[in-house]
């Protein structure tokens, strides 16, 4: 089989045919780094994680480059045309808080990577930051000036929209309708008002680097131009962002980086669709609004989260509430609890042996169910039913320590590209929780019932039920 992705660019499911055997080269819309970070961002955000990781899991060397944006993205609303004039997200946060611009990207940079490590995201490659490479966002600039795709008014250099036939391809927007469309513009100073910012002039800005054309400071779409470029190459062969993103940033950024080559630099564009709360858009007004760390105090697992993020396919709109987060809940305590059931045998050291037919034809089965629904464009849904129809089976027979062995290997081969169970796993070792409860089968027989109920109760702070049985206590995880 082959991995087949659903390609926005062409608007259908095409082979993944990498530039280069064997290797992939990620490019992923990240963060603009001036507030607390949403459940809709790390949606998106795990959605590359997933993609990145399942291609690692077949076999491919990953390069994943996802950029920090730490100045130049403007607020906008719907009465303004694309990279009109709005207010820098942080310079807006900076001046709401009382803190430097340097201050706020600082403290939500290294509140996203924290989020990033809870919620178990593989490690981009690197997390270049436009701050760092303005430089480069100037060389672009200059060349786009000189072939023509740009003008400059009053230190404000603007890409020329008709210059490029094939903006709009993306999106869907056709330039002859996006001109329609267009109201007249607040900058009169543009060509159009479609034109967007490459370099803005503005006094006022509290970031400003020198240029050719004095002091300014970037446009927030030039940024992911430049730095995809700078550390893949002019060749890239997957860009993954939110929805939000096609347009117009991610169709600025097809312009700026085709007239700047002079070739098509993206092959497969891949973008995760958009997140509602209740089955309405998440807004601040309508009290529906989630930070992650809103979730995380409400004492849910990162875990349970990031299931709840990603069990539905990235190319559907997820509709996320109280139920989905109740139901990811019993869904992971569901696969910890199998794991650990698997455990048994492997300790009692029942007949090893080879692996039974029935037990190797069910993984079998099972790996093929899990690829083949992966390579179907990240069909996630389908795999994760796949892993849960393996439990139900597996649950029905008495199965040895070389089955269970060959069983949780395959878990740990699934879970390289959910990765979710070992991070679970390793917040409290097995070992640790059978040494506390043997404790408190002893103390229960010395009629030492303080110290029982000290065990259990401290388990149960720790999402660990135990169930007294006439063959002894047993326990599962409750997260």
């Amino acid at each position: 089989m082959a991995l087949y992705l659903y390609n926005t660019y062409n608007k259908r499911k095409e082979e993944f045919k990498p530039g280069e055997s064997g290797k992939a080269r990620v490019y992923s819309c990240g963060p603009t780094v001036y507030s607390h970070p949403h459940i809709g961002n790390f949606r998106s955000f795990i959605a590359a994680d997933i993609l990145c990781r399942y291609l690692r899991y077949q076999g491919y060397e990953v390069t994943q480059i996802m950029n920090i944006t730490d100045v130049g993205h403007l607020t906008t609303d719907d009465n303004l045309a694309p990279d009109e004039e709005g207010v820098d997200k942080i310079q807006l946060a900076a001046q709401s808080e009382k803190k430097s611009p340097k201050e706020i990207t600082e403290f939500y940079a290294n509140k996203f990577f924290e989020l990033s490590k809870l919620l178990n995201l593989y490690p981009a490659s690197h997390y270049p930051k436009a701050t760092q490479h303005i430089p480069e966002m100037i060389v672009i600039t200059k060349r786009l000036l000189e072939k023509g795709y740009a003008y400059e008014v009053n230190g404000n250099i603007y890409y020329d929209i008709s210059k490029f036939p094939d903006y709009g391809r993306l999106s869907g927007n056709t330039l002859e309708n996006l001109k329609a469309g267009a109201r007249v513009s607040i900058k009169s100073e543009k060509r159009s008002p479609m034109d967007f910012a490459l370099w803005k002039h503005d006094p006022k800005h509290l970031m400003q680097w020198d240029s050719p054309w004095g002091r300014g400071f970037p446009g927030w779409h030039l940024e992911c131009s430049a730095m995809a470029l700078k550390y893949l190459g002019e060749k890239i062969d997957i860009h993954t962002g939110g929805e939000d993103n096609i347009f117009p940033h991610h169709e600025c950024e097809i312009a700026q980086s085709e007239a700047f080559t002079g070739s098509k630099v993206i092959k497969y564009w891949v973008h995760a669709r958009h997140l509602l709360v209740d089955n309405q858009k998440m807004s601040k007004s309508l009290g529906n609004f989630y930070t992650v760390d809103d979730i995380l105090k409400q004492g849910y697992h990162p875990m349970i989260l990031r299931y709840a993020l990603m069990s539905s396919h990235y190319g559907q709109q997820l509709n996320f509430n109280m139920d989905l987060l109740k139901a990811s809940k019993g869904a992971i305590e569901r696969l910890i609890n199998f794991q650990r059931m698997l455990d048994a045998p492997i300790r009692e050291g029942r007949p090893a042996g080879i692996i039974s037919n029935g037990v190797s034809l069910l993984i079998g089965n099972t790996r093929k169910r899990f690829e083949a629904a992966m390579d179907d464009n990240l069909n996630i849904s389908e795999a994760l039913a796949a892993i849960f129809d393996l439990i139900t089976a597996v649950n029905k027979l008495a199965v040895s320590a070389a089955d269970a062995v060959a069983i949780k290997s395959a878990l740990e081969d699934f879970d390289k590209v959910l990765g979710i169970l070992g991070v679970v796993r390793e917040s409290d070792s097995d070992e640790e929780i059978e040494k506390l409860v043997i404790e408190r089968t002893l103390a229960r027989k010395e009629s030492n019932f303080k110290r029982a109920d000290e065990i259990r109760k401290y388990l149960e702070d720790k999402g660990i039920i135990l169930e007294d049985t006439p063959r002894g206590t047993k326990w599962h995880r409750h997260l």
